[in-house]
């Protein structure tokens, strides 16, 4: 018998709807939180109206083939209902693991494998986003960026996960050139250019509860050119520098977000 549908049945992803949009942390006021989010028997509450309930706390459990149930933000419980717990959420966020800037991070595209390491540890670190990009001087060439994508999305949602976050970071498509760097920084409050050159002092720049959206750039191997440094200065960027010392480029990118994060008082 012929088979109508060899190899299964591959129906589009149709991930290019989303896949070039940031995503963005929701702040709902009120959540329901189901005690059955498994097989077996469902789960007892744990709490009652009024109580107060912090993220991670067991707010549900049963007996025999059952799994507990944590609370996945904080918050007051307003109702118990049939199979479900619900509460308002504490000053309208979900985890103090969240900076109170968001941050993204421009970082030119490095080679062997390098820009994993950089996604997972700026995700720790509280980036919102990475934008990697292609520059004069980068000796990576773009190279089946779709599935590398795909790739780098997974390794920012374990990182999140890991270090508690309250909100999935997204990792972009690569940016072709420089100059597509610099169209994007008008959507900034403002913008890093960390410079080998050297710059302005970043505790000059940068103060607590002064920026709510921050830009980073970093270049990858071989640096930014004169030229790529004066666009980079006439699209707006702040020039700033990393100190004496000669940075690799998987190391000045996190040099550079635990710096900002400190200084904006998102590191105590």
């Amino acid at each position: 018998m012929k088979r109508a549908f060899f190899g299964g049945v591959h129906p589009k992803g149709y991930k290019e709807l989303s896949r070039e949009a940031a995503i963005v942390p929701l702040h709902p006021s009120v959540v329901s939180v189901a005690m059955s989010q498994h097989i077996g028997a469902p789960c007892q509450p744990l709490v009652k109206v009024g109580d107060r309930v912090t993220v991670g706390q067991k707010i549900g459990d049963g007996q025999g083939l059952c799994v507990p149930v944590h609370a996945s933000v904080s918050g007051t419980v307003t109702a118990i209902e049939p199979g479900r717990v619900e509460f308002s959420v504490t000053d309208g966020t979900t985890s103090k693991a969240e900076p109170d800037c968001a941050v993204t991070l421009f970082a030119g595209y490095p080679k062997a494998g390098k820009l994993e390491e950089v996604i997972r540890h700026s995700v720790e670190l509280g980036v919102t986003e990475v934008v990697p990009f292609f520059s004069r001087y980068c000796v990576a060439t773009p190279k089946k960026e779709d599935v590398k994508n795909e790739r780098y999305n997974r390794i920012a949602a374990e990182a999140a996960k890991q270090a508690g976050r309250a909100m999935l970071p997204h990792v972009a498509l690569p940016l072709n050139d420089f100059a597509a760097v610099c169209k994007a920084f008008a959507d900034f409050d403002v913008v890093l250019f960390f410079y080998e050159g050297g710059g302005a002092p970043l505790r000059e720049v940068l103060h607590p509860g002064q920026y709510k959206r921050v830009a980073i750039v970093t270049g990858s191997e071989g640096g930014f050119s004169v030229e790529e440094a004066e666009a980079a200065k006439a699209a707006g960027a702040v020039t700033v520098g990393l100190g004496p010392r000669i940075l690799r480029c998987e190391t000045a990118p996190l040099a550079a977000l635990t710096s900002v994060m400190l200084l904006t008082g998102n590191l105590e």
